[in-house]
């Protein structure tokens, strides 16, 4: 009766396991921004905001996108598009910084400059309530 019961129990806890690592394994991987990467832009798209009330709006409680950035690139873009006011957390190996919509760069989250080697975790937020369709854009290339 035992050797039964040890029968049912382990293929049960072997599906759970296998399935538990199925969605582990279902994650996006970071995507790979190389220099002079192509297409560039890169362009990735989802929906704004989240349940997550922060200093930066109100943000995804995982991240909306994952980059790695194998080597130090000296000019980079992220923006960020939407008919709310966007907000662009960024989590990467200098810290954390928040990038809020201006009228300067158009009602858009825009950060540029020097980036250094290392993973990078971008939620993007709004400063309002509601939840928005955007555009994620990563460039090498400056602004027109």
């Amino acid at each position: 009766m035992k050797i039964h019961r040890i029968f049912t129990v382990v293929p049960a806890a072997l599906a759970m396991s296998l399935a538990l690592n199925d969605v582990n394994l279902a994650k996006d991987a970071p995507k790979i921004v190389n220099r002079n990467f192509s297409p560039d832009p890169l362009v990735f798209n989802g929906n704004s905001g989240g349940s997550v009330k922060s200093n930066c709006g109100n943000i995804p409680a995982t991240p909306s996108q994952v980059i790695q950035v194998p080597e130090s690139l000296p000019y980079l873009r992220i923006t960020v598009e939407s008919k709310g006011q966007p907000t662009l957390l960024i989590d990467g190996p200098g810290g954390r910084f928040c990038v809020l919509a201006d009228s300067y760069s158009g009602g858009k989250a825009e950060l540029t400059g020097y980036w250094p080697a290392g993973e990078y975790s971008f939620y993007v937020g709004d400063s309002s309530q509601g939840n928005y369709s955007y555009t994620l854009s990563i460039s090498q290339k400056p602004s027109k």
